[in-house]
């Protein structure tokens, strides 16, 4: 008989099992908002500001409008067509989520609240709803007093939030992608308004059936395999990112969070084929003996292009720091890695590994940097210090930064610049497109004193075999840039987000090369200028 009563006071009431899956549906609607709004907008703590105020002002919004109807309106029919059309909305975010997104970027407002029409419109409606379904609960709750049963209901709402966090987080994210997840959410709506309506009549069962068709509708038509960029090969949700993996004709990319981040030619797979790549080998000039770089490091793995070509050219060995363990596996699955002696790969973080590391390296390049979302301990003075007692004496830091070379938008790349310029007695700027775009601007920094020019540069490029011709890349040698007003990046105070917030909704400009193989002929290659989508 105790067991009894116990078993029957876990028992979830009608109402209870609304509000707990209300709680579950929000809370991981809520961390999905992250992952569909970065591809556009970015991660940056700004965006996520923005997710987190929107869904508490609908849901807010969603309590008052339910609490001033529950006391004429509050039964298990009503809050099961809130689920239903929560569930209606989400066949639609499958469906149109990708257009209303590019649509409402275009908006002319600040960048730090750029993405607040985007997360409005596809998240604020279904949040709204299910805030109806709380005050709804109480009312109908079987607790003694208001203050009873309101306690209850808000207790089972945030149980319901832990699990939604949890489940989304740890489970739902790393496994499917998003459009399953929001499916999953779509389909938990469904069920949860077939229970709380039992027993369900002719007109309820025909609309619930209804929402489920057009669940199963969308997400088959949400799963066709093919994007504006070309087919999709492989796409999950990982812990850190969107990953996918695409095909357009002879060439592999490599997009996290909906941005190219290495691409190989299927044809050649050691081509360089983003021309920025081709800067990489820039410290076999610096150096006083290129044959003296034996131990390189990367931090940051992407489609491996850097590692899989040093291996490829020169004698060295290589270590790949890589800290998102599905990157690691596409790049083994997708873009012929293979681990050796000569090219070892680890699962960590950057600034972990330098820290643990009782390795001393020739050349450490930095890969790690994203456009919008920047690891600021790999940013800082600190993490300079660390990288340069882990390189030998003549070593080279090289940075492939994203950043604009002048402008607002440059904020970024003049404050990294100002903080390896405190650690380093050498550092240089390349950027790879000119002018005030955003692009990918490498900076390197030795720990050599004597500064090396341009001329000389260009004369070590005509003596030296490194197997590439890097004239053009000699010739985008740029003057120190104006640091005066920008901050010093320390542990204590590193504001990456703040600047990089001036490239929000401006165009990344990358440079792609031809199809020719320098490799094979010795020369420069044309490139041919792409502007990537802005984010």
């Amino acid at each position: 008989m105790t067991e009894t009563r116990a078993l029957e006071s876990l028992r979830l009431s009608k109402p209870e099992t609304a509000v707990f899956v209300s709680g579950v549906a929000s809370m991981g609607l809520e961390i999905l908002a992250g992952r569909m709004i970065a591809p556009q907008f970015g991660s940056s703590i700004y965006t996520w500001g923005t997710i987190i105020g929107v869904f508490l002002a609908a849901l807010s919004y969603g309590y008052h409008r339910g609490g001033k109807q529950a006391a004429e309106r509050a039964t298990n029919g009503r809050m099961a067509r809130v689920f239903l059309l929560t569930a209606a909305y989400v066949a639609g975010l499958i469906l149109v989520g990708d257009l209303m997104l590019r649509a409402t970027s275009g908006f002319p407002l600040p960048s730090r609240v750029a993405s607040l029409p985007a997360v409005v419109i596809l998240f604020g409606p279904p949040t709204y709803l299910l805030g109806y379904v709380s005050p709804y609960a109480a009312e109908l709750s079987a607790k003694e007093g208001l203050g009873e049963a309101s306690g209850h209901v808000y207790m089972l709402g945030t149980v319901g939030s832990i699990v939604g966090a949890f489940a989304t987080t740890y489970f739902l994210i790393p496994s499917l992608g998003i459009d399953q997840i929001a499916l999953v959410f779509g389909a938990i709506s469904v069920v949860t308004a077939l229970a709380i309506s039992r027993p369900i009549g002719r007109e309820r069962a025909t609309v619930t059936g209804f929402v489920a068709v057009l669940l199963v509708v969308s997400a088959a038509t949400g799963a066709a395999g093919y994007t504006v960029e070309g087919r999709v090969v492989y796409e999950t949700q990982t812990p850190y990112q969107e990953l996918q993996v695409v095909d357009l004709g002879d060439t592999r990319t490599l997009y996290l969070d909906g941005q190219r981040h290495s691409a190989m030619d299927l044809n050649e797979p050691n081509r360089h084929v983003f021309t920025y790549t081709r800067y990489f080998h820039l410290p076999m000039l610096f150096a006083d003996d290129p044959d003296e770089i034996d131990r390189v490091l990367f931090v940051g793995g992407g489609g491996f292009t850097g590692p899989k070509r040093f291996v490829n050219d020169y004698d060295v060995t290589v270590d790949v720091v890589e800290i998102d363990p599905e990157v690691i596996a596409a790049a083994k699955e997708y873009f012929r890695v293979e681990e050796s002696d000569r090219l070892r790969v680890h699962n960590a973080g950057g600034r972990e590994f330098l820290r643990e590391t009782n390795e001393t390296y020739d050349l450490i390049v930095m890969d790690a940097y994203q456009k919008d979302k920047v690891p600021f301990e790999l940013t800082t003075r600190e993490f300079m210090q660390l990288a340069s007692s882990r390189l030998d004496d003549d070593g080279i830091l090289f940075a492939n930064v994203i950043s604009a070379a002048s402008g607002p938008a440059s904020q970024f790349y003049r404050a990294e610049y100002r903080t390896m310029e405190a650690v380093f007695p050498q550092v240089y700027a390349f950027p790879t497109v000119g002018g005030g775009v955003v692009q990918n601007i490498e900076v390197v920094a030795t720990k050599n004193g004597t500064r090396l020019t341009e001329a000389q540069l260009l004369a070590r490029n005509d003596r030296r075999d490194v197997g590439i011709d890097l004239s053009a890349e000699v010739r985008d040698y740029a003057a120190a840039p104006p640091t005066d007003d920008v901050p010093l990046l320390r542990d204590d105070r590193a504001p990456v987000d703040s600047l990089l917030d001036p490239m929000v909704g401006q165009r990344y400009v990358v440079q792609e090369a031809d199809g020719s193989d320098p490799a094979a002929n010795g020369t420069a290659r044309p490139a041919v200028r792409v502007s990537l989508p802005a984010t």
